[in-house]
């Protein structure tokens, strides 16, 4: 094969890959349902304690539910999802999630504070304001997505914990 239509192959190829992405910089998707699921507004409360969360909005075109079952994170040993619940004092406080998040078709799952969020516990390093979180999702199916939350100063979001034991 010639120089020239190797480089035109590979040029092609790199369009291609390019030409599926939805435009925002913070969502990169692997084969699989992920190709159809969107990242907004993530972002990570900036933090040099051994905790932080994360926030944002995940939305997908699937027919049918998607189940979010674990996430990683380049700043945490680990990565918990938490809900807030009802303690039997009538306050609200978190937990972790059993079963992990699941999304309805055409629906979104917003992570806020004081509502659905994802703990990284176990910060191996401050998260500052304007540090880039890289976060890896793993789907039931077993594909996965990865994308980028940017710190942001936050002195919300001081909830208290569930013993779900």
């Amino acid at each position: 094969m010639s120089r020239t239509l190797m480089f035109a192959a590979a040029l092609t190829a790199a369009l291609a890959l390019t030409s599926c992405s939805n435009g925002d910089a913070d969502t990169e998707a692997s084969a699989g349902a992920t190709d159809q699921i969107e990242i907004l507004d993530a972002w990570v409360k900036a933090g040099d304690e051994n905790m932080t969360s994360a926030f944002g909005i995940i939305s997908h075109s699937q027919s049918e539910p998607i189940v979010i079952t674990s996430v990683t994170s380049d700043k945490s040993e680990t990565v918990e999802m938490h809900e807030m619940v009802m303690g039997s004092d009538g306050t609200m406080s978190m937990q972790e999630i059993s079963g992990g998040f699941t999304i309805e078709p055409e629906e979104e799952l917003v992570l806020e504070p004081g509502g659905h969020h994802l703990m990284l516990v176990g910060l191996t390093e401050p998260v500052i304001a304007g540090d880039a979180v890289t976060f890896v999702v793993t789907l039931d199916d077993g594909s996965t997505f990865e994308f980028e939350a940017i710190g942001k100063e936050y002195t919300g979001a001081n909830e208290t914990y569930h013993d779900s034991q």
